[in-house]
């Protein structure tokens, strides 16, 4: 992918290449006035296209007013404009003026880049609130990725807010360690616990949290890992952000590795290639030294790619081991196979075969998270966005049994609630993971996967009978006659598969209404405070008067021990974010002076 360069720079350049041709101009004229040459006729505007030997890409350079008899001229790279994918537009006088201090010639012309950012994200929209009479079942699939919330810091470091698509409001739930309760046993690869309490954005409604913890394993425990890495070398890696940080991110990842372990590697541009036949984990310098040699430059085949990193997993398939490749890009596929659905399917009938992927995604500015997380979910595995060293350690070192090794896949979440005791509901977050009722029971669909160590988070805003709701009750609606349900509130249901199998089984956990509790725990009250947040970030369409500074005392009074200093992050992103969002006087001041 080519370098975006700014209109600034653009107008500089243009006048410099606009005096160079007048020169040129003035020298053939002077020629001809001597007798020594014709006098050219004059374009408006001519370019050349020349391959930059360094980086194989294509480049073009704007020549303005250049005479069209003339021999061709090329101006020296410094002097190069990169104009490939953008918008042309004409620079005005006055622009021209500013730039290039009076000496470009009032005709001159030239190609603007287009500003827009084309980072790509998945629109959905929030949640809705539900009679529970009327529509008494909510079913999802479980998700534990996380990088929503990494990519979120990133635009809030950046000094902007947050897209609302790049918001997933479990994604930055999920991002944080709760102390649920851990399994008694590995037959059950998982605990759910659940805790009622106030909502306190809702004097109305109580806010009920589901949390599932999976059983942990020692590093010496977990199994053997057969590794591909899939690196994205093309040209749009070429920044700080991207290759150097996913270099740094995978010496990380290699130094937990041992002997037991195989890992190779693929990279991808124009095309594909293995630099790192299967090596064994524990031979670390030629592992380290393969990523040393990494570059980037040309275009981006991402599926040539994807398909030779799934041939070497089988060739080097552990039976009973970890077989997973992992993918590390900015998603920016350009040729090759550049279809959405085709690189999903792709990955989808991989799947089937036992190798697993994980998808890790760097950069900004042309970064396609929307890929990323699909292919992570057609592929049984988890997406992570890589912003800092910091957040590679987390992934690939803290985590990296959770990120490896799946203790349960196809999970799924059913809560049925009881509508002599629920007026209404709602589900926060999870948008892109809702499921039919009848695809609870049908397992061949499919849903998420559970790693190691991993807790999953959710939350569901509950007004409970009695309490002013959000819908307003039918005129001519039934009355409901059901029996109380032995003071349940709800009923939540769980469906998984041990790895290896395709049949599911089934886990229930009703939920009575006298488990509601005035002392909430820490946790509780800080996930809530991460729930709040992330709503705020997409609108808060359902917050009422609650602001980021009742979302900082919220966290502030539930920091827990928070051993790595991420809740104390989050209370500064709070901060970040607050101080980026105009206030309701400034919106008015904006909106009158429009």
């Amino acid at each position: 992918m080519n370098r975006v360069v700014s209109r600034g720079s653009l107008l500089i350049a243009a006048a410099v290449l606009a005096a160079c041709a007048a020169k040129r101009e003035e020298t053939e004229v002077s020629a001809h006035q001597a007798g020594t040459a014709p006098p050219p006729p004059v374009e408006a505007r001519t370019a050349d296209k020349v391959v930059d030997e360094r980086t194989r890409q294509t480049v073009t350079y704007v020549d303005l007013q250049r005479p069209a008899a003339s021999p061709g001229f090329v101006p020296p790279p410094e002097m190069a404009i990169e104009m490939d994918a953008v918008a042309s537009a004409p620079a005005t006088q006055a622009e021209m003026k500013m730039a290039s201090g009076n000496f470009a010639p009032p005709a001159a012309r030239l190609a603007m880049p287009n500003p827009a950012d084309t980072e790509r994200y998945q629109h959905q929209k929030d949640n809705g609130v539900h009679l529970a009479v009327e529509q008494p079942v909510s079913t999802f699939s479980i998700d534990v990725d996380t990088g929503a919330y990494a990519n979120v810091r990133r635009f809030l470091n950046e000094g902007r807010l947050p897209p609302q698509d790049a918001v997933r409001v479990e994604e930055l739930i999920n991002y944080f360690d709760y102390e649920y309760a851990t399994p008694n046993s590995r037959d059950t690869p998982f605990r759910v616990s659940t805790e009622l309490a106030a909502a306190p954005w809702n004097s109305q409604a109580l806010l009920m949290r589901i949390g599932i913890k999976g059983f942990e394993i020692e590093a010496k425990e977990r199994p053997s890992a057969n590794l591909v890495f899939l690196i994205d070398v093309s040209g749009s890696m070429d920044s700080p952000d991207k290759l150097p940080l996913l270099k740094n991110a995978f010496r990380m990842l290699t130094d937990q590795l041992t002997g037991r372990d195989r890992v190779s590697m693929v990279v991808y541009a124009g095309s594909s290639g293995v630099v790192l036949e299967p090596t064994p984990g524990n031979a670390k310098n030629q592992i380290q030294e393969a990523l040393a040699r990494l570059s980037a430059g040309g275009s981006t085949n991402g599926a040539s790619g994807i398909q030779l990193a799934y041939k070497l997993a089988h060739d080097t398939f552990v039976k009973g081991g970890i077989n997973r490749v992992v993918l590390a890009t900015d998603g920016d596929f350009n040729v090759g196979t550049v279809d959405f659905e085709a690189l999903v399917d792709i990955v989808e009938r991989e799947r089937a075969t036992g190798v697993e992927l994980t998808t890790l995604g760097f950069g900004t500015g042309n970064y396609n998270e929307q890929l990323m997380e699909r292919l992570a979910d057609a592929g049984n595995g988890n997406y992570a966005y890589i912003d800092t060293l910091s957040e590679a350690r987390k992934v690939l070192v803290s985590q990296l049994s959770s990120t490896l090794y799946t203790i349960a896949k196809d999970v799924k979440i059913q809560v049925e609630f009881n509508p002599t005791e629920v007026l209404e509901y709602r589900l926060i977050g999870y948008e892109n993971r809702m499921l039919a009722r009848e695809d609870f029971n049908n397992d061949k669909v499919d849903a998420g996967e559970i790693g190691a160590g991993h807790r999953v988070t959710a939350l569901y805003e509950v007004v409970p009978v009695g309490a002013k709701g959000r819908v307003d009750s039918l005129r001519y609606g039934a009355k409901n006659d059901l029996a109380a349900g032995k003071g349940e509130l709800a009923n939540v249901r769980l469906r998984y598969k041990k790895p290896g199998s395709d049949s599911s089984q089934l886990l229930e956990y009703p939920i009575r209404k006298d488990a509601v509790t005035e002392q909430q725990s820490t946790d509780f009250r800080f996930a809530a405070s991460v729930a709040a947040f992330g709503q705020l970030l997409r609108g808060g369409k359902y917050m009422g008067d609650f602001n980021y500074g009742d979302v900082t005392r919220l966290a502030r009074g539930a920091m827990g021990e928070d051993r790595d200093g991420y809740r104390k992050e989050f209370v500064s992103l709070v901060a970040l974010a607050k101080s980026l969002t105009p206030s309701a006087d400034v919106s008015k001041v904006s909106q009158i002076s429009e």
